[in-house]
């Protein structure tokens, strides 16, 4: 999920593309540089070393079944684009890689240039067929699949599995490119509140147009041949593109490895560093891309990401001089008060752009009767998950009563005020209702979530015993692949988190309208989609904001899950790391690392 006061959009429902959690917490900056909120100071060389929670799995963070945050993480750090997201959530050009300028604000016109030194790590220019593929992956124009109200495929087909939505880039004409191929222009059919967000570094959907075409068995001149000359798609008309559909099989997965892959083509960067090393499970490490063009050269020689599930774990390696900067994903006090604790170690805090929450599966048969979906909402005991677990690390904290924006947002009241969620699911859990809605029935509920995160552990058991006390089975689906498992359904609820980018409105469509890339409950309404659609085109902001009003209210009206708490957010890191700046969305301590150094 991300925001910028002329970009900046709203809430937590605010996004490019949202990444899968693991977890997270809040309060105020703590050590560090008062001014920033960070860990301020020169230096240069040298090696810095991140604990993080999840295990990496690809390079292409933007598919839909490995939308994780650490891939996101990574792949922040090997590609540019023309925008990126500072930590007071604005979106900042970013001149190094390229320029843009509206031609055009009727119809919305938009010219794309890319530097003229921009390169691959590998040597080869970023060109025309990269824009050209960037553009595809996220247009849907050849996209021609006609799809039932709850989302499933009935003809046709859509190209490139993406997590996002295409719903920026999808009122565009086909591109037109300058003479050197560096400059792309793009007209709207209409004006799009989020057009700025399109093609930025951290959209996780740029990929080497010369490795895809490798990858497709083509050469580059192909695959800007088959992208430019295929027929645009209409769902009335369906047809077969196999040079499209060989494309989009490959930028889905030959960019998925857990470990160094034989083909190191897979590996190439156009960022300020380059993968040289993944040991799997274990680490990722990246070293300074000595093709680099960019405005945003690393400080260090090398960036060492480590895999460590465990926050105590974590606690130990930064403690012992292992690692020098950790951001667990779930945050508690005693991981707070330990941290702190530590010599030599800076604690930042602060709110994430980030929530967990319970989503019902609509296409499980347990859920097909809604008076089944409300008498299980109505065990989850949201105060007590609050109470034992966020409040001793954010005092103030409060139970979240909104599916689009967290409690830290200015648009939070008015969302409650309107979506009728506290009236009809309190924080207190209301056994005695749910019992008499299921009127003598004991239905089999099948959780899936992260059995590896120790805040959704604790969360789990938690509803467990409340569910069982109105007369619920509970059968436990935690699993360490929760995240691979969450896109295949096999489960009844999901517990787990979005992290937000903080800009945009992407989430919308992406999340709740069927069909969406991160849609996994199979949710489906159509007035739902009517409005995540019509949000994204709307550009007055308090007309959005109140069909994103209306937008909430119908999805606790249909019982679509419910939303526990904001997720507090904290970095500890070593006072001799310079750099490091809180940031609250989904790149985290990563946002500004090419400004980390050591001394």
């Amino acid at each position: 999920m991300r925001f910028d006061r002329g970009t900046k959009a709203l809430g937590l429902a605010a996004a490019s593309a949202l990444a899968l959690s693991a977890c997270a917490s809040v309060g105020g900056p703590s050590g560090g540089d008062e001014e920033t909120g960070g860990a301020g100071g020169e230096g240069s060389g040298g090696v810095i070393t991140v604990a993080e929670t999840n295990n990496f799995t690809s390079v292409n963070s933007a598919t839909t079944e490995h939308n994780k945050d650490i891939n996101g993480k990574i792949n922040y750090m090997i590609r540019e684009g023309f925008t990126f997201v500072d930590s007071e959530l604005n979106v900042v050009k970013n001149e190094g890689f390229g320029t843009y300028e509206v031609v055009s604000e009727n119809p919305l016109t938009v010219e794309y240039t890319i530097s003229e030194d921009q390169q691959w790590s590998d040597g080869n220019a970023v060109d025309q067929a990269d824009l050209m593929l960037w553009w595809a992956t996220t247009s849907g124009y050849y996209n021609d699949a006609k799809t039932s109200e709850a989302g499933d495929v009935e003809s046709g087909a859509n190209y490139f599995s993406i997590a996002g939505s295409t719903d920026i880039l999808d009122g565009t004409d086909l591109p037109e490119f300058s003479e050197d191929g560096r400059t792309m222009t793009l007209t709207w059919d209409e004006p799009h509140a989020d057009w700025e967000l399109a093609l930025s570094a951290s959209d996780g959907y740029l990929q080497p147009a010369h490795v895809v075409a490798e990858q497709a068995g083509m050469s580059e001149e192909d695959l800007l041949a088959a992208l430019r000359d295929s027929p645009q798609g209409d769902p009335e008309s369906p047809r077969e593109r196999p040079e499209v559909e060989q494309i989009a099989e490959a930028w889905d997965t030959a960019f998925n490895f857990a470990e160094m892959p034989s083909d190191e083509s897979l590996l190439v960067s156009n960022g300020p560093y380059v993968i040289t090393d993944i040991v799997k499970d274990q680490s990722v490490t990246l070293s300074k891309n000595e093709n680099y063009q960019g405005d945003h050269v690393g400080q260090v020689d090398e960036i060492t990401v480590r895999t460590i599930g465990d926050s105590t774990a974590q606690i130990q390696a930064l403690r012992n001089g292992e690692v020098d900067i950790m951001a667990p994903v779930s945050v508690t006090k005693d991981t707070m008060d330990q941290v702190s604790s530590i010599e030599g170690v800076q604690v930042l805090e602060g709110p994430q752009l980030a929530y967990d929450h319970v989503d019902l599966n609509f296409g499980a048969d347990i859920f097909e009767d809604q008076a089944v979906r409300e008498a299980f909402l109505k065990t989850i005991p949201r105060q007590q998950i609050l109470d034992q677990l966020i409040k001793p690390v954010v005092e103030n904290s409060e139970v979240l009563n909104s599916q689009l924006f967290v409690t830290s947002e200015e648009a939070y009241e008015g969302a409650v005020a309107e979506n009728g969620a506290a009236e009809k699911y309190p924080a207190e859990p209301d056994i005695e209702g749910a019992r008499r809605l299921l009127d003598g029935r004991t239905p089999t509920v099948r959780i899936l979530y992260n059995s590896e995160n120790p805040v959704r552990v604790d969360t789990f058991a938690l509803i467990k015993e409340s569910a069982e006390q109105a007369g619920f089975t509970v059968e436990d689906l935690g699993d360490p692949l929760w995240g691979e498992k969450l896109a295949e359904g096999n489960y009844d609820t999901s517990l787990f988190g979005w992290v937000s980018p903080g800009v945009g409105t992407e989430a919308l469509t992406q999340i709740f309208k069927a069909g969406g890339g991160g849609n996994y409950n199979s949710y489906s309404n159509p007035e739902v989609d009517a409005l995540a659609t019509d949000t994204r085109v709307t550009l007055d902001e308090e007309e959005r904001r109140q069909k994103m009003y209306e937008m909430d209210r119908i999805l606790f009206e249909d019982d679509y899950g419910l939303p526990l708490f904001q997720s507090p957010g904290m970095f500890g890191v070593a006072e001799d790391v310079n750099g490091v700046e809180y940031m609250a969305n989904q790149t985290g301590v990563f946002w500004n690392f090419w400004e980390w150094s050591r001394g």
